[in-house]
């Protein structure tokens, strides 16, 4: 008789938006905190609630309950601190969660082509099934919450025209 070939449980961190819960890898997940202050500035994405100061970084903060449950979150008990892939890049991202968060161990069915773009799997646990979240498809993209770069080169704006490169003088 053959043995049943071992699988490696995985490491998942369960989070509470509103009544349902979802996942994130472990390896994801920084830390879970108190709710902070949100400092709010004018930007283009409207899933970004502006940033919060977490160890001398600036870290995007969005509540993601709305595009998965239809509605806000309207208590915040804790802010997890993830980590979410863009192409090459690795970058910070604060999610608002409603209630206590879990670490569990257990296997993961991957997404089927059938799945929404936010699914990365499926898990199964205390008799429900849970989605694990992609959070580079829940959440905007450094591009997405950036503002245009200053133009540094005053040479390439049409109309300047230096008139002494020493004196850093400019006429249009």
């Amino acid at each position: 008789m053959m043995a049943a070939p071992e699988t490696a449980l995985q490491s998942f961190v369960l989070l509470r938006l509103g009544e349902r819960r979802f996942a994130l890898p472990a390896s994801q997940v920084a830390e879970l905190v108190a709710p902070s202050r949100i400092f709010r500035f004018p930007h283009k994405s409207p899933a970004l609630e502006g940033v919060i100061l977490r160890r001398g970084r600036m870290i995007a903060i969005c509540d993601i309950a709305e595009q998965l449950t239809g509605s806000r979150l309207t208590t915040r008990r804790f802010t997890l601190i993830a980590t979410r892939k863009y192409e090459r890049q690795l970058d910070w991202i604060a999610i608002p969660v409603s209630g206590e968060c879990e670490l569990i161990n257990v296997d993961m069915v991957p997404a089927s082509s059938n799945d929404s773009p936010h699914v990365d799997g499926w898990l199964s646990h205390g008799g429900e099934v849970i989605e694990v979240l992609r959070l580079s498809a829940l959440t905007p993209g450094p591009a997405e919450t950036m503002l245009p770069a200053p133009l540094h080169d005053f040479a390439q704006v049409p109309g300047f025209v230096l008139t002494d490169p020493d004196s850093k003088e400019v006429r249009s």
